[in-house]
């Protein structure tokens, strides 16, 4: 089928990821204001964990097995565990309208880790725009360094974006079920991970005071976690992982807006030039790669996989 001819439903539920995806970051800033970052993380996905499980328990999609077992255990150690161990511990230090800019650059890592396992082939103007992406992240960096936040802070985020770009090239080499069952067991282990990085950190677990620290794991329990999680792995499953990950490109201008209005934060030139380079360069390294002609082939075309569904 022709890569115009998009699933409405997948485009549907790619568009439907941004807004509670764009918020997250501000979520996390709220709770890490309060919490140990490893125990607030923990509190997010543990009971998310559970929930998935009672949603599958209930409507009984098949549980993953062998091969797929091993996928979503994969996806859960990079995706949950070692992304949002980094995440979390970033955003102590770095606004969130910051790391949202930082972690736009998921979708250019994506397609050099796809590259790297040999999913897509490589592009001259992937390597462009990879200049122009670096160029507007040390923007980013070199404002946050004179604010004076740790650089250790800044990388721990950049090293965030890392995991969760992996985490959608490798889980693509293993077959994809149901969505629900494969969180639940990803997100199984990356608890496991945060909360035993809480004990080595020797956090102390705390229970939120703050009306603003209850609300902030609520919303990431229910719409960070369990919808945004669902949606993405039910587009990955259709859409090759570099398209999927576009929606880290639109994320920047939802976390930007709403940390102006619900955190305060300063929208300086130095942010949105940073901002407006990542995006020119991911777009001409990835997307803007999709409206020429490229070869017929699985591992180059971006969308070829969004209307037919992986078996």
């Amino acid at each position: 089928m022709k890569s115009g001819n998009i699933d409405r439903v997948s485009f549907a539920a790619f568009a439907v990821t941004v807004l509670p995806a764009g918020l997250n970051g501000i979520g996390i800033r709220f709770t890490v204001m309060e919490l140990p970052p490893f125990w607030g993380a923990t509190l997010r996905f543990a009971p998310a964990t559970l929930l998935l499980f009672i949603i599958s328990f209930t409507l009984r999609p098949p549980l993953p097995k062998g091969r797929s077992l091993l996928g979503a255990l994969l996806y859960g150690i990079l995706s949950v565990g070692a992304n949002f161990a980094f995440i979390y511990w970033g955003l102590q230090k770095v606004h969130a309208g910051m790391a949202q800019v930082i972690l736009a650059l998921v979708p250019l890592l994506t397609f050099l880790f796809a590259l790297a396992h040999r999913q897509e082939m490589f592009r001259w103007r992937a390597l462009i725009g990879s200049l122009l992406a670096v160029g507007g992240v040390s923007l980013v960096f070199s404002e946050q360094i004179r604010a004076n936040v740790p650089i250790l802070y800044l990388f721990a985020v950049i090293l965030g974006a890392a995991c969760f770009a992996e985490s959608n090239v490798i889980i693509k080499q293993f077959p994809i079920s149901h969505p629900i069952p494969i969180n639940a067991v990803a997100m199984t282990a990356g608890s496991v991970i945060l909360f035993l990085m809480s004990i080595i950190f020797r956090e102390t677990p705390a229970i939120p005071s703050r009306t603003t620290t209850w609300i902030s794991p609520a919303y990431l329990i229910l719409f960070g976690s369990c919808v945004v999680f669902i949606l993405n792995l039910f587009v990955l499953k259709r859409w090759t992982a570099s398209a999927t990950s576009y929606q880290f490109v639109l994320l920047p201008f939802v976390t930007i807006t709403a940390s102006a209005l619900l955190a305060q934060e300063t929208l300086s030139l130095v942010l949105l030039a940073g901002a407006a380079l990542v995006i020119a360069g991911v777009y001409i390294s990835a997307i803007g790669a999709t409206s020429g002609r490229q070869p017929a082939t699985r591992s180059t075309t971006q969308f070829e996989e969004i209307s037919a569904p992986e078996n």
